[in-house]
């Protein structure tokens, strides 16, 4: 009776943890299966602005003179951030704006080649569709209560992952892996459902941890920030914003300092909070295909004299960082990116079978239970659970 009891506990916990976050998440696989591939779609969809093939091996610009001509190039206009990115290695992103302070429709990059300091395009922030479709697989449009309600759900479907194999698990052992029963309609989408939820188990259980913890990224940064940064920053507060002497010179120092990462961005000195008017901020990364994103500032002072700044990175923004290629399938390449993308759309499949289960229950749940008797207890049991 205890064991009985404890299934049944264990079911309704299922029903209701799945029908809570259903919509959601169905949501959430919606929107997510083009963000899986939204690095190829934007090259298919967006304007590139690729440095051109040159005849021999044509060696870098200095950093400092790639940015004097973006400077020239739009003169009067501030540089806030300097950034390399890794599918166009010849070229340097500088991202300027007329005020030091960055305003909507005021923010645009000036695409640069690194080796000739030639203007390559300027990009300017626009909402496209994958902007929008990533607004709403991150926050559903509402920002951080948003994030925080989705990070909610993403538990719960960790819950009903978890309740699910409880209930099911012994149920399945009395069938052989991959058994669809044609007895009726309900049967057979009952078993297509367990087949399909215990086939992306790991998988769902990984995308849905992942996912509440990525809701959980501005807290945990603007925690660390509002602890590590004020005291290493506070007595530079209230000073004048510095031009840096050199980009180049703080480049070669944070290598020396980090000789295994990669130079991902630099921010440029600010007196917004959190930021610091004489230090440069050079970002970071690791060399192998997961730490390649996980990103480690270091705080290079104005004054090239003072040793460089590395704050100690924290587990969980460690954690955090290490979980975005994880829900995306961004570290294994475009392989691991389809093997997502189908593991998407059975994860689909799943919820639309758990739904369709649980409104045929409600609708035909007093004629099925009146055939119970005439069933076999296999089938009494496994049938008799709800989705």
């Amino acid at each position: 009776m205890t064991g009985t009891r404890a299934l049944r506990i264990w079911s309704k916990v299922h029903t209701w943890t799945s029908l809570i976050s259903m919509l959601f998440m169905l949501m959430l696989c919606l929107t997510g299966l083009p963000l899986i591939f939204h690095e190829e779609i934007e090259e298919l969809t967006q304007q590139q602005f690729a440095a051109p093939n040159l005849p021999g091996n044509v060696p870098a610009a200095p950093v400092d003179d790639v940015v004097r001509a973006a400077q020239q190039a739009r003169p009067g206009d501030h540089v806030l951030f300097v950034t390399w990115r890794d599918e166009q290695p010849d070229t340097v992103v500088v991202s300027m704006s007329p005020t030091p302070k960055p305003m909507r429709g005021k923010f645009y990059r000036l695409v640069m080649d690194g080796r000739t300091k030639a203007v390559l395009g300027e990009e300017r922030p626009q909402q496209g569709v994958m902007d929008i479709i990533l607004l709403l697989h991150k926050n559903m449009l509402l920002e951080l209560p948003g994030e925080l309600f989705l990070g909610a759900m993403g538990l719960l479907l960790v819950v009903s992952i978890v309740s699910g194999v409880v209930v099911y698990a012994p149920f399945m052992r009395r069938l052989d892996f991959g058994t669809v029963r044609q007895r009726s309609r309900r049967l057979k989408w009952l078993d297509l459902h367990n087949l399909f939820g215990i086939v992306t188990t790991v998988w769902l259980f990984v995308v849905g941890i992942t996912g509440a913890i990525n809701t959980l990224a501005m807290p945990m940064y603007d925690y660390w920030r509002g602890q590590v940064l004020p005291p290493l920053l506070a007595p530079y507060r209230g000073a004048p914003v510095a031009e840096p002497s050199s980009l180049d010179q703080a480049i070669a120092r944070v290598r020396a300092a980090l000789p295994e990462g990669r130079l991902s961005s630099i921010t440029m000195p600010t007196a917004e909070n959190f930021g610091s008017p004489r230090h440069l901020v050079v970002w970071m990364k690791g060399n192998s295909a997961l730490t390649a994103l996980i990103a480690t500032p270091t705080l290079v002072d104005v004054d090239q004299t003072v040793p460089v700044l590395v704050p100690q990175m924290p587990w969980y923004l460690t954690l955090l960082q290490m979980s975005r290629p994880l829900h995306f399938g961004d570290y294994g390449g475009l392989p691991l990116k389809i093997v997502w993308g189908l593991l998407d759309l059975v994860c689909i499949v799943v919820l639309i079978t758990g739904l369709y289960l649980w409104v045929a229950k409600q609708r035909f749940g007093g004629h099925a239970r009146s055939r119970t008797a005439t069933q076999p207890a296999e089938v009494q049991s496994t049938d008799a659970r709800p989705a």
